[in-house]
């Protein structure tokens, strides 16, 4: 079952068409990351998504409905964390969540609810102060608890660990991770260990357009000269003979005898660099396979 459905969307302001023909669908339970440079079109997405603005063309559907005719009904099912993540900070966290909650239909005994997100996000200690008292990090918690207290289907976050400490980090990717077994999310973050960490798709967006759309682990296929190995010599090898082999690609060093050498092709050489070895009477300590990080990806994909 498709959760959410993305056909030909496209959002122009003025002269400038920030989503130009845009097309893809999520399955119910995926935990997407949602990747581009800045303006790239990822904020203008999630606020089509949350029916915030209206797109100028093309359709966009959530749990069957349509987003531009079914935009009240929608939001009872988004649960959305933006960037910025305005908050009341007159109030306290628990007054907060409360005012929340009472917003959308009667689903939950509200104490009962407002107890099991300040549980849930970590909130307790903090849950009698300010809003305006918390650090950033314990204000992302509290926006992290306000887009989940009604129980959404669909959830949005938008740099959801901005400004957390390395503990709290990891504390909402778990929270987050746990959510992804019976929830739909989209998650949008310059921090790509973040994707790397949470998520099992990934969708990259470029000048408007969808430059990649494919699960962490086959990526790295698709930016051509990709796979990578390390390789570890006994003794100091000829630098130029290594780099005019005709499986290398390019060559890195890292250390004395520490090479980083990159494929033609995505092609598997470790046989290659076995045979070089043997041919010029140099030893192999070691040889591994590297993998692109989502970083050398995104650069890859988004560089001008």
């Amino acid at each position: 079952m498709q959760s959410v459905e993305i056909k030909d969307l496209v959002k122009v302001y003025g002269s400038q068409k920030a989503l130009d023909n845009i097309s893809f669908s999520i399955r119910k339970g995926e935990i997407v990351g949602l990747l581009g440079p800045n303006g790239a079109g990822k904020s203008t997405l999630m606020k089509i998504l949350t029916a915030y603005i209206p797109a100028t063309s093309g359709s966009v559907f959530v749990n069957g409905l349509d987003v531009s005719e079914d935009s009240l009904e929608i939001r009872k099912l988004i649960g959305y964390l933006p960037e910025n993540n305005p908050l009341y900070t007159d109030m306290y966290v628990k007054e907060y969540l409360e005012f929340v909650l009472k917003m959308y239909p009667k689903k939950f005994k509200v104490k009962n609810r407002v107890s099991e997100m300040i549980e849930l996000t970590g909130l307790g200690r903090e849950q009698h102060k300010k809003i305006g008292a918390l650090s950033k990090g314990y204000r992302q918690r509290v926006g992290l608890a306000q887009a989940l207290i009604h129980d959404p289907e669909l959830l949005i976050l938008d740099e959801p660990t901005s400004g957390l400490d390395p503990n709290q980090l990891v504390d909402i990717r778990n929270i987050i991770s746990d959510l992804g077994k019976d929830k739909t999310i989209i998650l949008s973050t310059h921090i790509m260990q973040e994707v790397e960490a949470i998520c099992n798709r990934v969708v990259i967006i470029d000048r408007g357009k969808i430059v990649a759309d494919d699960s962490t682990k086959n990526l790295s296929s698709i930016i051509g000269h990709g796979l990578r190995f390390k390789v570890e010599f006994k003794e100091t090898i000829n630098k130029a003979k290594l780099a005019h082999m005709d499986f290398v690609h390019s060559i890195e060093q890292q250390d004395d005898n520490i090479w980083i050498i990159t494929s033609k092709n995505n092609e598997d050489i470790r046989e290659d660099i076995f045979k070089f070895a043997v041919d010029n009477n140099y030893k192999v300590l070691s040889l591994s396979q590297m993998e692109s990080s989502m970083e050398d990806i995104f650069h890859k994909l988004t560089k001008d």
